[in-house]
């Protein structure tokens, strides 16, 4: 008999502030979704000094897992995997794995986060790096599929071309496309530009056999000439928060310009709804969780900085994946685009593998 719930093992600890964010978020989005079982993840005793004070709905919404340790923002990588085998990290990846949970959510260290849920998941076949890929809303009305956005900093050719090979089997699940154009990121159009890394990788996604549309500019991110943009995870990092804190402003300045030159009360009144609208269009909070994809199980990245709002946004993201079988769908279309673009070109694809970490 199937579980009636979807479980999300979530990291308390993790992120700059921990509980006073995760157990808020957990409860209200428990009280919007009577399909969610929270798995809380985290020190038994302040997890439940917290559930105190934050009312979840009127039912058994969330059970405790005892972590008797927390990976810090500023934990290595070494050691998170190797010292801290206790963490409330690796408890909640490792409730994915044993099948108690059906996807994990955490604000902490994002270089530890990959590492343990790479150790602990492991990597699809042929994939091997898990890259971080969320979408951005475009001047189109829709969004842009970007990885990676800060899993993998120093990456080769072969590595941007799995990102592009997992970027549009995402966006052909999410997005329902048959055949999603895919765009490298690039300091201009030009075949020439860039340094040898992207253009090697560019190169290889030419005779890919993916609706490879060229090199793209930051620009092109928000105008949604593309469906998938791919770049290593520093530039993406990055782009990211430079997008992120530009919407910020705008909302900033609009607010205060408002407020500012409104001519009257009924200049006010009108001109209100229409920045509340464009205010929540622009909150960077909404679109709050990112997916590690080419793992094998569903692993959600919150930003560490997140409140109890944007944080149960990435809640929201870990139900919607679970909801329309990210897992099983993205294990399916990386398999028939490999297969695909090897028949095409005759021969195997140049995916390099690298040996998961080791403790």
């Amino acid at each position: 008999m199937s579980n009636p719930y979807i479980r999300i093992a979530i990291d308390c600890m993790g992120g700059d502030v921990g509980l006073a964010v995760t157990i808020p978020a957990a409860a209200q989005f428990a009280q919007q979704h009577e399909d969610v079982l929270c798995l809380l993840v985290g020190d038994k005793e302040a997890v439940a000094s917290h559930l105190q004070r934050h009312r979840g709905p009127d039912r058994a919404w969330y059970e405790i897992i005892h972590a008797s340790e927390v990976v810090t923002m500023d934990d290595s990588v070494e050691v998170a995997l190797r010292r801290k085998k206790d963490s409330s990290m690796r408890v909640a990846a490792q409730l994915v794995k044993d099948q108690l949970a059906d996807a994990c959510v955490s604000a902490g260290n994002t270089g530890a986060w990959m590492a343990i849920s790479r150790y602990v998941l492991k990597t699809l076949d042929g994939i091997s790096r898990p890259a971080i890929a969320t979408s951005i809303p475009n001047q189109k009305g829709g969004a842009t599929t970007m990885l990676d956005l800060g899993a993998n900093v120093d990456c080769s050719a072969q590595h941007l071309l799995q990102f592009a090979i997992m970027g549009t089997a995402l966006a052909s699940i999410v997005d329902k496309q048959q055949s999603p154009s895919v765009g490298l990121l690039n300091i201009g159009e030009e075949v020439i530009k860039g340094n040898e890394v992207v253009r090697q990788a560019a190169e290889l996604l030419r005779h890919s056999g993916l609706n490879f549309y060229g090199n793209v500019e930051g620009d092109d991110i928000c105008k949604g000439t593309v469906d998938v943009v791919v770049c290593d995870g520093f530039v993406g990092n990055v782009v990211l928060k430079s997008l992120e804190g530009l919407a910020k402003m705008v909302a900033s300045m609009l607010r205060e310009e408002f407020t500012r030159n409104s001519l009257s009360m009924a200049a006010g009144l009108v001109a209100k709804p229409v920045l509340s609208r464009l205010g929540h269009r622009v909150d960077n909070r909404r679109y709050n969780g990112a997916a590690l994809l080419g793992l094998r199980g569903i692993v959600i990245k919150s930003h560490g900085s997140a409140d109890a709002y944007a944080y149960g946004y990435a809640l929201q993201r870990a139900r919607d994946a679970v909801n329309n079988g990210l897992l099983t769908g993205t294990t399916e279309a990386i398999d028939r685009l490999r297969h695909q673009l090897e028949t095409q070109n005759g021969k195997e694809l140049p995916l390099d593998t690298q040996s998961e970490p080791a403790l």
